[in-house]
C-alpha cells in the first residue's frame, strides 16, 4: 500500500504527468464534474488558507481593507472600457435566464423561456467594472481618497485547456482595487503591491522570483502598465505568479468616477488592481517537489511536524505520554504538529503518506530508541535521518524548520540562477529554448518582433526585469537597435 501511494511518474520521464498525478495523490485537488473546474480538497485548501492568512496580514499592514462585490456583472459594464472587454470577451460565462421549470414529462428541468433576463449578466472574470461602478458612489472629493479595497473570491474564465491549479475555468484569488487622487500615488501603490507579492513568494513560499514590467502586448486588458513576478519551475518554464496593474484613469473615465481635487478642480480618479490566485499552489508544487511527492516549505505546511510511534501494544501508553508532552510544547511554540497513533495503518504506510504530502519534519518515537533517550528525525527536503536526544527536542525542531525553509529557497534560487542565460543569437536561442530556462535577450521594443518569437518558438517575453543591468545592444531577431533586455521563456 505504501509503495502504491508513492508510485509517481518520475519528473524526468514526464514532468506534466508527474505534476497531475502528484496533485491528486497528495490529496490537494481533483477534477470536478463541471468541465474545467476543480474540487480543492481539505489538505490543499489548508495550504491555500495559510497563503491567505499571510497575504491578508501583509495587505492590511499597508492600509488595505477587505470588502466583497457581486459575482454577477451587467453585460453593459464590460462594454464601457474597450480594451478590457476585448481582453476578456472570449472567456466570459453568460447568465441569460433566471428560472428553470419542470419539463413536459416531469422527469427533469428545462430553462423557462419566459424567464429571459432583460440584460445578460456576466460571471465575473475580474471585478474592475463592477467595483468602479460602485466607487462612483463613494468618491466626491480628494478627501475620500485613497480607497484601498481587496476581496477574496472566485472568478470564472472559460478555459479550453485546463490543469489543476495552473489553469481552471473557476479559480480562487484575491483582487485588490485602489483609487487615488494622483498618478504618482497610484503608480506607487501598484509597485508596492508587486514588492509584497515578491516578498511573500520568497519568504513564505521559498520561491525566488524576478520582478519586472510586462510588454505592451502582455499587459492586463485596460492597464497602462502591468508589473509581474515570474518564477521558474523545475522544467525551466516560467510561471507568472502575481501581477499588479497601473490602470491610469481608464476606469475612472469609463465609469465617470470624478472628484474635486485640492485645487477645487474636477479630475478623474487614478486606479490600480492587483491579484494572485490558486495558481500559486501550482508554483509551490512545481518549484520544490520531487519524485517522492510534495516538498512543502514549513511556513505554509498545514502539518509542520508529524510524530509516529513504533512499539508493542503494551508500550503504547508510555509512547502516548511522551508524545503528548512534545505536542503540547510544540504547539506553545506556534508549530503545527500531528500525533498519528492510529492502529489501522502500518508505520511504513504512514511514512510514505506523510512523505508524499510533504510534511517537513517526521519524528519517530521508537520504544527502543527512547530507552537510550533518542528519537529519529527525518527532514523532508533532503530525506536525511538522524537520531537526536529527546532532551530539548522542541528547540531542535524549531531550528530545523527554519533550516528547511532556507534550504529549499536556496536550492530553488541556485537552480533558477543556473538556468538564466544571456543570448544574442536567434538560431542559438531557438535551439536552446526548447530545453527551458530564462533567456536575457536584447529587444527592439516592437510587437512584430515579439510575435515572431512566439510564433517560432512558443516562448514569450515574460518581462523587462528590474534586477538586471540594461545595456545597449542589437535585437537578435530584427537586427535593429534594442531598447532593453527582456526575459524570454516558455511559460505555463
Amino acid at each position: 500500500m505504501a509503495t502504491e501511494l508513492k508510485d509517481l511518474t518520475k519528473r524526468s520521464e514526464d514532468y506534466s504527468k508527474w505534476y497531475n498525478e502528484l496533485v491528486v495523490k497528495a490529496d490537494l485537488a481533483e477534477q470536478a464534474d463541471v468541465r474545467g473546474c476543480m474540487v480543492i480538497k481539505p489538505y490543499g485548501y489548508a495550504i491555500w488558507e495559510k497563503m491567505q492568512q499571510a497575504l491578508d496580514k501583509m495587505f492590511k499592514e499597508t492600509g488595505v481593507q477587505n470588502a466583497y462585490f457581486p459575482l454577477l456583472i451587467p453585460k453593459s459594464f464590460l462594454s464601457r472600457e474597450a480594451e478590457h472587454v476585448e481582453g476578456f470577451a472570449k472567456e466570459c460565462a453568460v447568465v441569460t435566464h433566471y428560472r428553470l421549470k419542470t419539463n413536459d414529462t416531469h422527469d427533469g428541468v428545462v430553462v423557462d423561456p419566459t424567464a429571459k433576463l432583460e440584460e445578460e449578466l456576466i460571471i465575473r472574470p475580474t471585478s474592475e467594472t463592477i467595483i468602479w461602478n460602485t466607487y462612483k458612489n463613494w468618491i466626491n472629493s480628494y478627501r475620500d481618497l485613497p480607497i484601498l479595497c481587496n476581496q477574496w473570491c472566485n472568478v470564472m474564465r472559460w478555459e479550453m485547456r485546463t490543469r489543476l491549479f495552473l489553469r481552471t475555468s473557476e479559480f480562487l484569488w484575491q483582487e485588490g482595487h485602489t483609487a487615488h487622487a494622483t498618478r504618482e500615488e497610484a503608480e506607487e501603490r501598484a509597485k508596492m503591491m508587486l514588492k509584497i507579492y515578491a516578498e511573500f513568494a520568497e519568504k513564505y513560499m521559498a520561491v525566488p522570483v524576478i520582478q519586472g514590467v510586462k510588454s505592451e502586448t502582455e499587459r492586463f486588458a485596460g492597464a497602462l502598465d502591468t508589473y509581474t513576478i515570474e518564477a521558474m519551475m523545475q522544467d525551466g518554464k516560467a510561471l507568472q505568479s502575481g501581477t499588479s496593474h497601473f490602470l491610469g484613469q481608464n476606469f475612472g473615465k469609463a465609469f465617470d468616477v470624478t472628484f474635486l481635487n485640492k485645487d477645487n478642480k474636477t479630475d478623474y480618479a487614478w486606479a490600480t488592481s492587483w491579484g494572485v490566485s490558486t495558481r500559486l499552489m501550482g508554483a509551490l508544487i512545481m518549484t520544490h517537489s520531487d519524485d517522492n511527492g510534495l516538498v512543502l516549505p514549513p511556513a505554509l505546511a498545514p502539518i509542520q511536524v508529524v510524530i509516529i510511534p513504533i512499539g508493542k501494544p503494551a508500550q503504547m501508553p508510555m509512547l502516548d505520554e511522551k508524545a503528548a508532552a512534545i505536542v503540547e510544547n510544540l504547539k506553545k511554540m506556534g508549530i503545527s504538529v500531528k500525533y498519528d497513533n492510529s492502529d489501522n495503518k502500518r508505520p511504513g504506510f504512514k511514512f510514505a503518506d506523510y512523505e508524499l504530502k510533504g510534511v517537513p519534519v517526521r519524528l519517530v518515537l521508537g520504544a527502543r530508541d527512547l530507552e537510550q533517550g533518542l528519537v529519529e528525525i527525518m527532514r523532508r527536503d533532503t530525506l536525511e535521518k538522524e537520531n537526536v536526544s529527546i532532551e530539548g527536542i522542541e528547540q531542535y525542531i524549531q531550528k530545523l524548520l527554519g533550516d528547511i525553509q532556507e534550504n529549499i529557497f536556496q536550492k530553488a534560487l541556485k537552480f533558477r540562477d543556473a538556468h538564466i542565460y544571456e543570448c544574442d543569437n536567434y538560431d542559438e536561442f531557438k535551439e536552446r529554448v526548447k530545453d527551458g530556462g530564462f533567456f536575457l535577450c536584447h529587444w527592439d521594443g516592437t510587437a512584430e518582433t515579439e510575435a515572431k518569437i512566439k510564433e517560432d518558438t512558443q516562448a514569450t517575453i515574460r518581462c523587462v526585469p528590474y534586477a538586471f543591468e540594461q545595456t545597449p545592444g542589437t535585437d537578435m531577431v530584427s537586427g535593429k537597435p534594442a531598447t532593453c533586455r527582456v526575459i524570454i521563456a516558455r511559460a505555463y
